[in-house]
């Protein structure tokens, strides 16, 4: 209704368009009814809900049912509304029989019966006659045509009669845009009233939505508090589910922040284990619930939340020269320089679009902003493929680790789509590609490059471990002494034996015995 109002207003409204804002403002008187039937507990809404009857009767009496096509002006009026129109119609309507009666009257004047009055987009109007006849042609007759068998002739009455027709069209086109005009100028005279209408409907509109999904899918009432919390209890996609008919969407909880709670979950799980799904089910309630919604869980606190800051998916801006990661990163900054403790913040695999290493760090870093700058500190779920942040739980106190579960069936996975606390064992790429349909031999290949860098990261490891056994504490110490005495020394003011004196007592401390070096470089 506002957008029509608007376009009528405008100018530029349709027959069609008009039509529709009909059809919209005869569900008004429908729905005053039922509110009606409970005015105590309706009463504002239908002080706000104006029946719009003028407007509505309008159109009634002036657009057809039933509008030309799209470039077409004749027909939109509607009889009636207009007498110069109807008259104008009438006359073309009569056209038929005004050149019947004609051909009667001239064949009884002339005697000649074979005579007929035609019309062409040609020529227009004609009398024709067969050549046997032209000698009973009356002398005021003007040839206008000839044809084998025939010559067509036109009179001043037929002259006449084709420019008052002709006319008749062209004024029937211009009387009917400036009728449709005046009916779209007068429609927008009524545009507050039209606007309050649309709102009022639109609220109610919403509201039914709201009320018929709770309780066909089975929603409840959220809990909405002053506090810096999100718990959902067996929280469900509200799209997801309805799209999964044949079996049963797995439900899943949702704790961040709160009392001592943890305000960061770090999600890990194999590909297509429904990690994203989560994300964005948390999300959709918390916008559910603020909007006045009740939502699909079995329960649900929802803390007031300011914005909700998504960085999911993969994509670039060719157009502005961003590539996918420069894109992601872009994103994030947003997130990090607009974000509140009253945030929700989603981030599905961070990083992904560069290096291992480069994106890791990028990952790791952003999850401590995230968790010790005092201005953040916002509610966030970060999924991640990266297994090496899980290890933050261990020094940062409101992280939580959570993983998705999944059941091994011999070579294949059964993904169980349940979140619970704890870290994945792995993320299963290489069976995820297999799903995919990649050909077996470059699955195979990919499972055997697998095994061979999980054994060699096993073997740095190892190797790391060996290097911090061995490794000795005081020889470190005095390499930085030595550092720390050559920074001191002044290069400048040192005569050459000095200089050399000096390199001796380094020298001497390097190989272990630092205190006297340190002495005697004093002394010198």
């Amino acid at each position: 209704i506002e957008r029509l109002a608007g376009r009528a207003r405008a100018g530029i409204a349709t027959p069609s368009e008009i039509l529709a804002l009909r059809q919209s403002l005869e569900a008004v008187p429908r729905v005053r009814a039922v509110l009606q039937r409970d005015a105590s507990r309706f009463g504002a809404s239908l002080a706000s809900l104006p029946a719009c009857e003028r407007v509505l009767e309008l159109i009634r009496n002036a657009v057809n049912d039933e509008p030309p096509t799209r470039g077409e002006h004749a027909g939109v009026i509607r009889e009636g509304f207009s007498e110069e129109l109807d008259s104008l119609r009438a006359l073309l309507r009569n056209g038929k029989t005004f050149l019947a009666e004609m051909e009667q009257r001239v064949r009884a004047r002339t005697w000649i019966k074979s005579l007929r009055v035609g019309y062409n987009k040609v020529f227009g109007y004609f009398i024709e006659v067969t050549r046997p006849n032209l000698h009973l042609v009356p002398a005021g007759y003007t040839r206008k045509q000839t044809l084998a068998q025939s010559e067509r002739f036109v009179t001043l009455e037929l002259k006449e009669y084709e420019s008052l027709v002709l006319n008749s069209q062209e004024r029937i086109g211009e009387l009917e845009m400036s009728l449709f005009r005046h009916v779209c100028a007068d429609i927008s005279k009524s545009r507050d009233e039209l606007l309050a209408a649309a709102s009022t409907l639109a609220h109610l509109d919403a509201v039914a939505s709201f009320a018929q999904s709770a309780a066909r899918w089975n929603y409840v009432r959220p809990s909405v508090v002053d506090e810096k919390l999100l718990h959902i209890q067996a929280g469900r996609h509200p799209v997801l589910e309805r799209l999964l008919e044949e079996k049963e969407f797995v439900a899943n909880d949702t704790e961040l922040g709160g009392e001592g709670g943890a305000e960061i979950a770090l999600i890990t799980g194999p590909n297509m284990s429904g990690k994203s799904t989560y994300l964005r089910q948390s999300a959709l309630i918390v916008i559910m619930a603020q909007a006045g919604s009740f939502v699909p869980a079995r329960a649900a606190t929802v803390g007031l939340t300011d914005r909700v800051y998504t960085r999911i998916g993969l994509y670039d801006r060719i157009g502005s020269g961003e590539s996918t990661f420069m894109t992601e990163m872009v994103e994030t900054a947003h997130i990090l320089h607009h974000a509140t403790p009253r945030s929700l913040v989603l981030l599905d695999e961070l990083g992904r679009g560069t290096s291992t290493y480069d994106g890791l760090a990028v990952a790791r870093a952003v999850l401590e902003y995230i968790h010790n700058h005092p201005r953040l500190r916002a509610k966030t779920l970060f999924a991640t493929h990266y297994h090496e942040l899980t290890e933050l739980a261990e020094t940062l106190p409101r992280l939580r680790n959570l993983h998705v579960e999944i059941a091994e069936q011999g070579s294949d996975l059964v993904f169980l789509y349940k979140v619970a606390p704890g870290v994945a064992e792995g993320s299963y790429g290489v069976y995820a590609a297999k799903l995919a349909g990649l050909p077996r031999p470059v699955v195979t290949r990919a499972e055997e490059l697998l095994h061979e860098y999980e054994g060699g990261a096993v073997a740095d490891e190892e190797a790391t471990d060996e290097a911090l056994e061995h490794f000795d504490a005081s020889t470190w110490g005095r390499g930085a002494r030595i550092v720390e005495e050559l920074l001191d020394a002044d290069l400048n003011s040192l005569s050459p034996v000095e200089a050399l004196m000096k390199l001796f007592e380094l020298r001497r401390m390097a190989e272990g015995d630092g205190e006297k070096g340190l002495k005697a470089l004093k002394t010198a």
